[in-house]
């Protein structure tokens, strides 16, 4: 590489940064947890949205629903598990109970429950055994509001949520995430509840240890908005208050109409970089999570002219899979089935052609040697180890046996080491020269890298511009 390309490496300029020191060592002592690791090997997973709203048409009930009207007669959680996990998905997350309250298992502390219902079964049950069978994750939503519970507003409510929580806790095997979403509005008395949040909390700890507590929780945090709308740079890192309940809950979507606005809701553009940081003492590792509906409706609507009903072209969802899962982000597609208990032709349709679309950059993988370059030497590596920079190296090459078409690259950042990359360019050697085709700020979990144009080369080289100390690369891939 020519030396004027690598004078802005971060082992030489790092952009004017400090590589080392104290500020740095603050910054990379910010480590995830086994649990978010694991989590973030998911990538890309499901919600189920299905109750009492999907009966009635509704995004939102009140809890005054009768539940002798739930009957759905072709529900099949194996035909949930076998389509979606055709379609890549590696869980699904149940509304187990959505704000009116009814609930989809058999609970002992209300009987606004399916089993008061004419259909009659834990669905909540059912769903455990078809993810087992299909070797999916299963996870929970419990709607902290509740519309129906008289006790909603007092003390009492939090003693009557945990004891739900407790059920969903140890009768459906292993969880791999409790969802908590901020809604928080008026019971029955006309109260709004105060939520023990740091017991509810404890339970978990102590029943799921292994499960991450998601958006109202400590683990993952919400992207701000639910449209798939993500920012330049999505930190792991970040400001411990940055994404506290209180926040969460101003922001979330608090009433049946105002859903049509969260797809475009602003968020804020920087949550991590170090000059934002250097502002705060406290600071966590919680990954950012897209939630995003397959339609503009959350459950599934039967209304012809219906905005829920309105759905996101399968092109739409992938860009937007590239934008999360492909920038240090996690996507969790919603895909309701219909009021007969069934994934609709219409759902499949899109799901397969969304996976055609975010399978078709990886078919052609390239083999190559890859090399360590540093200012002094260039070694040869592979990564059964991580690529951990030595003090001198700038990047890292692919090359090539004999020039090839590159599309996309892929880079997965050694994140047990804390998330150390702030900026880096790729690199292309074109004609003896060498161009750059791409510059970028975070890797994190996972960099999907799409080329503007397929590049015929023998060399691809990843410099690292500017890093929280010396860097580490878990993997890197290349694809024609």
């Amino acid at each position: 590489m020519a030396e004027t390309k690598i004078r802005k490496a971060w082992c030489f300029g790092n952009n004017g940064y400090e590589k080392n020191g104290t500020e740095v060592e603050r910054l990379t002592s910010v480590f995830p947890s086994k649990r978010q690791l694991e989590f973030l090997s998911m990538e890309y997973y499901n919600f189920i949205h299905f109750g009492m709203n999907t009966i009635t048409n509704r995004e939102w009930g009140d809890g005054s629903e009768n539940p002798e009207i739930f009957n759905p007669k072709n529900l099949n959680t194996d035909q949930w598990c076998e389509v979606l996990k055709k379609t890549g998905s590696k869980g699904i997350i149940i509304t187990a109970k959505h704000h009116d309250g009814f609930c989809l298992w058999n609970t002992k502390y209300t009987d606004h429950s399916v089993m008061n219902s004419p259909y009659g079964k834990d669905i909540v049950k059912q769903l455990q055994k078809s993810c087992e069978k299909y070797g999916l994750k299963m996870g929970i939503y419990l709607s902290p509001w509740d519309r129906h519970e008289k006790t909603y507003g007092t003390e009492e409510y939090n003693n009557f949520f945990v004891s739900q929580l407790k059920e969903l806790a140890t009768q459906y095997g292993k969880i791999f995430t409790f969802w908590f979403d901020g809604a928080c509005g008026e019971g029955k008395n006309g109260k709004k509840q105060v939520y023990d949040w740091e017991r509810y909390y404890s339970v978990i700890r102590e029943l799921q240890p292994d499960a991450v507590i998601s958006i109202c929780g400590p683990d993952v945090r919400w992207i701000g908005n639910e449209g798939g709308r993500v920012r330049k740079s999505e930190w792991s890192v970040v400001p411990a208050n940055s994404a506290s309940n209180e926040k969460i809950m101003r922001e979330s979507q608090q009433s049946e109409a105002q859903g049509k606005k969260m797809t475009v809701i602003d968020t804020d553009e920087d949550l991590g970089s170090r000059e934002l940081l250097k502002g705060f003492s406290q600071l966590v590792f919680k990954p950012a999570e897209a939630d995003v509906s397959i339609n503009y409706g959350w459950f599934h609507c039967s209304k012809p002219f219906s905005h829920a009903r309105k759905k996101r072209s399968a092109k739409m969802l992938s860009e937007i899979y590239f934008n999360t899962v492909g920038a240090n982000a996690s996507m969790l597609l919603n895909v309701p089935p219909d009021r007969s208990g069934r994934i609709n032709k219409r759902e499949i349709r899109r799901l397969e052609e969304f996976t055609r679309l975010i399978n078709e950059p990886f078919k052609n993988k390239i083999d190559c040697e890859i090399f360590a370059e540093g200012e002094k030497q260039r070694r040869k590596i592979d990564f059964s180890k991580s690529l951990v920079f030595e003090d001198d190296d700038y990047g890292f090459s692919f090359v090539l046996e004999k020039s090839g078409e590159i599309k996309t690259v892929v880079l997965k950042e050694e994140l047990s080491l804390s998330q150390r990359i702030e900026a880096f360019e790729v690199f292309a050697e074109i004609r003896g020269e060498n161009k750059r085709v791409f510059e970028g700020t975070v890797i994190g979990s996972k960099r999907i890298i799409r080329l503007k144009d397929s590049i015929k080369t023998k060399k691809i080289t990843v410099v690292i511009t500017q890093s929280r100390g010396n860097p580490a690369i878990k993997t890197a891939e290349l694809y024609g």
